[in-house]
């Protein structure tokens, strides 16, 4: 690999930036060098995304100084980055799906002339896509593309609008396995060129499979910055924590309970509304001291699953049961307060109310057990021991209950929402990506509570993107692709790849 030479493309000094009750960065110094790909990772709340978001211009920092080739830079706003040649590739990607992948990146460029040559864009996108292997077609609608495919899009705007430094946020979290290694060789063939590329990243082994330099954050510091010939898992770990987190794999239950299935969905069709993808024939049960995993890259019916077992969405054929009961019609709060808890894709806009504080949200999942006085008191007091007690449970802290929790990092509101739903002591719980955002230590401990709901004669239904994590804890894998479930399968007899093959519909090499 290369270590990069020359004069850095960018150097923050001094860094800092305050949020209320919150310090996101204190005094960071970074150096990010052209034909380099450097990784920032760190805990939740470790100032990562804060950092990316300073150096693209959504924040401004409140002390510091940023350098671009060695000049100092004033970076108010994106167009600020993008004329200095930083890019920027988030989490939630931003284009018209109704719009084809040239009509996308057209809309990015800032060098287009008043009259548009589709042919010769369209060239440009070719040239580039092939030499970085970003191969896409540049007809199809975006609506049309795996995720993988549209993070391509999403590089292939930044390189046609000259961007220099790349920064990519959490880019490996919805991909499989061999698209993961399909953007690590783009990485390769970026730092050939000279380019530099920042990414965020949680999973170490990525880090170490494809980074130059690591920095890892703690409390808003440089806890150290070190290069992968001098960094080991072990050494990230200990930066990030203090010390080392236990990686091991909870243990499997005993044989799955007797008993009517805590879930049960036969034939279960819905009906698609707009762009949304219909589920077609769902045959899925979750048994008592079992752990259901389902694999599945995001869009292909995950969010319709999770809403036609919480009520949200109906059968439009074929029906669903919980603990042996008919649920075909019941109702979110009746299925709520049968012992099902949820955890969403996205915490804080499905979860939460950024304007509330942590006790708030928490007595806010089930009001009638802190509700006094005919409703017309709360019983802070209890919430507040509850969600201490369930934040021990996972062995993690929040850096304040009383500020907002719009405050608060994309972690600690997941950390939040996975406390509150195990304070319920659910009898079935339908997670989605609950480790989503989770550093190491915060992820470990999810998943022990999770294997603890197993072991205890509870269900899980474990929907993830990550492959580690349900090979881990799942006791069945099920595939969902385009809204059906492709394969059942036990995870000691299939590979990570062919999994993988199976979420993206396309064939394993032979």
């Amino acid at each position: 690999m290369s270590g990069g030479l020359g004069v850095p493309i960018l150097s923050l000094r001094g860094i800092t930036k305050q949020f209320p009750g919150v310090i996101a960065n204190d005094h960071v110094d970074l150096d990010v060098l052209p034909g380099q790909v450097h990784a920032l990772v760190g805990e939740n709340g470790a100032g990562k995304s804060t950092l990316a978001k300073i150096l693209y211009g959504f924040y401004r920092a409140d002390a510091g100084e940023v350098r671009v080739d060695g000049l100092p830079r004033q970076i108010r706003s994106p167009q600020d980055a993008r004329r200095l040649g930083i890019g920027m590739v988030f989490q939630d990607f931003a284009q018209v799906p109704a719009l084809t992948v040239a009509e996308n990146i057209a809309l990015f460029l800032p060098d287009l002339p008043p009259i548009l040559s589709a042919a010769r864009l369209a060239r440009r996108i070719e040239t580039t896509s092939r030499r970085y292997g970003l191969d896409v077609d540049v007809s199809a609608p975006i609506w049309r593309l795996s995720v993988g495919e549209r993070q391509r899009v999403e590089i292939l705007k930044l390189l046609l609008a000259e961007a220099r430094l790349l920064v990519l946020d959490e880019p490996t979290r919805s991909l499989a396995p061999h698209e993961i290694d399909a953007l690590f060789a783009t990485f390769d063939s970026l730092r050939g060129d000279g380019y530099a590329v920042l990414f965020i990243a949680h999973k170490l082994r990525e880090v170490l499979a494809c980074a130059d330099r690591i920095t890892v954050l703690r409390g808003g510091r440089v806890a150290g910055s070190l290069t992968r010939a001098e960094a080991t898992e072990g050494q990230l770990v200990s930066l990030m924590f203090g010390g080392a987190v236990s990686d091991a794999t909870p243990r499997r239950a005993t044989p799955q309970i007797s008993g009517p299935a805590l879930l049960e969905l036969t034939d279960a069709d819905t009906a698609a509304e707009g762009q949304a993808t219909s589920l077609q024939a769902i045959a899925l049960t979750v048994g008592r001291g079992e752990i259901v995993g389902v694999a599945g890259v995001a869009g292909n019916g995950q969010r319709e699953l999770g809403d036609l077992i919480l009520g949200l969405e109906r059968c439009a054929r074929g029906g669903k049961r919980l603990s042996g009961e008919d649920a075909t019609r019941w109702s979110v709060e009746k299925v709520r307060a049968s012992g099902v808890a949820f955890i969403p894709e996205d915490a804080l806009g499905m979860a939460a109310v950024p304007t509330l504080t942590a006790v708030e949200n928490m007595a806010l999942g089930d009001t009638r057990s802190y509700a006094r006085a005919g409703g017309l008191l709360m019983d802070w007091p209890a919430a507040r021991g509850d969600l201490e007690r369930a934040l021990g449970r996972l062995r993690v802290a929040l850096p304040s209950f009383d500020i907002p929790v719009g405050a608060l990092s994309g972690g600690n509101v997941q950390r939040l929402v996975l406390a509150r739903e195990i304070a319920r002591r659910p009898r079935l719980i339908v997670a989605f990506y609950p480790t989503r955002g989770l550093d190491a230590r915060s992820s470990a401990a999810a998943r022990e509570v999770l294997a603890g709901v197993r072991d205890a004669g509870g269900g899980v239904l474990l929907i993830s993107e990550d492959l580690d994590e349900l090979f881990s804890l799942s006791d069945r894998l099920v595939v969902l692709f385009k809204g059906r479930i492709v394969a059942d399968l036990t995870p000691s007899r299939t590979s990570r790849e062919e999994i993988g093959h199976l979420m993206t519909g396309t064939a394993a090499p032979s």
